[in-house]
């Protein structure tokens, strides 16, 4: 049926859509498609603090939530899904590049997605994000131009990011906002959010204090950190691309053994031929199964290297490094070791290839896409944590024909990753503390390496004194001699004992002398892992003991200059090996022994006035082990009434190194 009015013939099915938008624009509340509890409170037009903003204004907007299975009365375990929208809108005279803000949840939350936008340092969705809330990144759209040049498309200014997630411990009536939303980039200061509702925005405007790069570059300017990813597209097609991936260990500290990386591919991107790494799984299964083989129909699966959305890429051995289908690149196959450059630069850095298919809609040479949430691991190394990959300038190379001239990649990102300290019980060393004039030694902290929540101990008990031989036999070996030392200590040890500190790797460190101008210490390693480390190294932060390091008797000790106050200590030439625990002589009664490698370190107290060495002045602030920084004690050793000092022992060994010294010329 068609309506007639002043000679134009209006559709029936045209009036009754008119009708229901002027309806819902009446009452908003009764055209919602879903009720998730509260009407959300969205602003009909854009928020009047926009008009004040002159940098970049971010919003977040609380939309609703619902109650999830399973019901349950605790409040504090009852689950919702809940779903918000974070704005992000260039309201500045400059483009922001690489846009990222930080969102702080608060209230357990899970977040299960995040539409135009990936979370930093994440591992795939679900991922847990309160109560210390999250970064997030931009992708696709990581840049926001300015309205001035973009004749205000909101399109290209703008980005809205829709979350879902999960909360808990919320009531029915409240309306759990974060604690804060600002802006993360360099160069931008934010004021406190403000929060009006379901609803907070903050304007966050360019530092005047913050110092800009002088070299103009047309993208972002290189960032430096301790480990960095450099992902350069070689060779691009319409369906394909060469991508090249550098990593570089920039920190004195840093290390890296059989690293395992592993990042999240986009757009359906895989993996058909590597060159100087490899992954650990090759199933043809997930691309013929998905949307790879939908689209390449007669393409062979069986060759291809990886089809995974978050593949794990390893280092080759040297025996490949000048084979001549999977090696023959600089820096490659190397068994997945990264150095500092303190010890060795060319093995500081590591390179690998990889031809990368694309899928639809990136059918051309300029849709390039990285991958993103870049995470790589070693076997007992420093924990990185990565930020997102930046678009760069492309990187230049020399000319591979030798003349005097460069090439440069089509595109170029970068991922910055900084070390990180770790968590309380999240260690992978751990030290213990002795010393000449005590009888007992600190051992390491109870569960310094983490502990299995099942066991039978006291995961937080403080760890009993041993004494001093005890440091040398496993922990299940060292029940007896702990009850045997407190029952002479007269300290009565708790029903519960406390749980032993799980590390596979412990330091001792010893004070093994202190006179009037001088002290001694002494350094102990003990590999309590199957595997031994080569090419390892330790380093020990001393504050006011530092300046009068001397020597390392048994290593080969140094001063670092990019490092305050810290001793770099590795195995001099045929020492370098740190092997694993072994059998005893009688495995049948004998405890396991421990790879173990020891040094003597010597000070000088000139120079360093006011120098206490047993009231921790001799111990240090910080150890590392190949670039783990290791759980310390929490007490130092005391000092025994039936030990002396050894200012007084002086005259006695005197005697006996000058008996020795004449001895020796007699026998000669």
């Amino acid at each position: 049926m068609l309506m007639r009015r002043s000679g134009i013939r209006i559709p029936w099915k045209v009036l009754s859509l008119i009708a229901i938008v002027v309806f819902c624009y009446s009452d908003i509340e009764k055209c919602n498609a879903q009720d998730y509890g509260s009407s959300p409170e969205t602003p009909e037009t854009p928020p009047p603090e926009i008009e004040h903003c002159n940098g970049i204004f971010v919003s977040y907007i609380f939309q609703g939530r619902e109650k999830e299975y399973p019901f349950v009365k605790n409040v504090s375990a009852q689950a919702w899904s809940f779903q918000a929208m974070a704005t992000v809108l260039n309201t500045g005279s400059e483009e922001l590049k690489s846009w990222q803000i930080f969102i702080g949840f608060q209230h357990h939350e899970l977040l299960v997605s995040a539409d135009g936008a990936v979370v930093v340092d994440g591992d795939g969705f679900p991922i847990r994000v309160g109560n210390n809330g999250t970064v997030l990144a931009g992708f696709p759209q990581s840049d926001l131009k300015t309205a001035i040049d973009t004749a205000a498309d909101y399109t290209q200014m703008q980005v809205q990011i829709n979350l879902k997630g999960t909360q808990f411990g919320v009531s029915a009536k409240s309306s759990p906002m974060p604690r804060t939303i600002k802006l993360v980039n360099d160069g931008y200061k934010c004021p406190a959010a403000t929060r009006k509702g379901t609803y907070m925005h903050v304007c966050c405007k360019k530092d005047p204090k913050f110092k800009q790069k002088i070299k103009k570059t047309k993208f972002l300017p290189r960032q430096y950190g301790d480990l960095d990813f450099t992902y350069d597209v070689l060779r691009a097609y319409e369906n394909r691309y060469l991508a090249q991936v550098t990593i570089d260990n920039n920190n004195p500290l840093g290390r890296l053994d059989q690293w395992n990386l592993t990042w999240e591919w986009m757009r359906n991107e895989f993996i058909n031929t590597m060159r100087g790494a490899y992954t650990h799984k090759k199933d043809p299964s997930e691309c013929i199964y998905g949307p790879q083989g939908q689209y390449y129909q007669d393409f062979d699966f069986s060759t291809v290297m990886n089809c995974q959305k978050k593949p794990i890429i390893a280092d080759l051995p040297p025996e490949s490094e000048n084979d001549d289908k999977v090696g023959k690149l600089p820096y490659c196959c190397k068994n997945g070791t990264l150095l500092p450059k303190t010890m060795n630069e060319t093995k500081a850095r590591a390179i690998f290839q990889l031809e990368v298919f694309k899928l639809p809609p990136d059918m051309n040479r300029t849709a390039l896409n990285p991958p993103q949430n870049w995470k790589i691991e070693g076997r007992l190394n420093p924990t990185y944590k990565c930020g997102p990959p930046i678009r760069v300038d492309p990187t230049e190379f020399p000319d591979p024909s030798g003349i005097d001239a460069t090439t440069s990649a089509v595109a170029s990102w970068q991922v910055t990753c900084n070390m990180t300290r770790p968590k309380p019980k999240g260690n992978k060393c751990c030290v213990s503390y002795s010393a000449y004039y005590s009888d007992s030694a600190v051992p390491c902290n109870t569960c310094a390496c983490g502990c299995d929540e099942e066991a039978r101990c006291d995961a937080n008990a403080a760890q009993l004194l041993l004494p001093t031989d005890a440091l040398l036999v496993p922990f299940s070996n060292r029940t007896e001699k702990a009850l045997a030392f407190a029952r002479i200590k007269h300290k009565p040890p708790p029903k519960k004992l406390p749980c032993p500190d799980n590390c596979g790797v412990s330091i001792n460190w010893h004070i093994d002398s202190d006179y009037k101008n001088g002290w001694t210490a002494r350094l102990t390693l003990f590999n309590w892992d199957d595997f031994a480390f080569a090419d390892w190294f330790t380093a020990v932060q001393l504050k006011k003991a530092f300046p009068g390091f001397e020597k390392s008797y048994s290593f080969n000790g140094t001063k670092l200059t990019d490092v305050s106050n810290t001793i770099f200590m590795q195995g001099l030439p045929g020492l370098n090996y740190l092997v694993g625990e072994v059998n005893g002589t009688h495995p049948d009664r004998d405890p396991r022994v421990p790879g173990k490698q020891q040094s003597v370190i010597s000070f000088t107290k000139k120079g360093v006035p006011h120098l206490n060495v047993a009231q921790g002045d001799g111990f240090p602030t910080k150890v590392f082990f190949n670039g783990e920084e290791c759980a310390l004690p929490k007490e130092l050793p005391k000092r025994s009434g039936a030990h002396r000092s050894p200012v007084a022992l002086l005259p006695a060994i005197s005697i006996v190194v000058l008996t020795f010294l004449l001895l020796t010329v007699t026998l000669n």
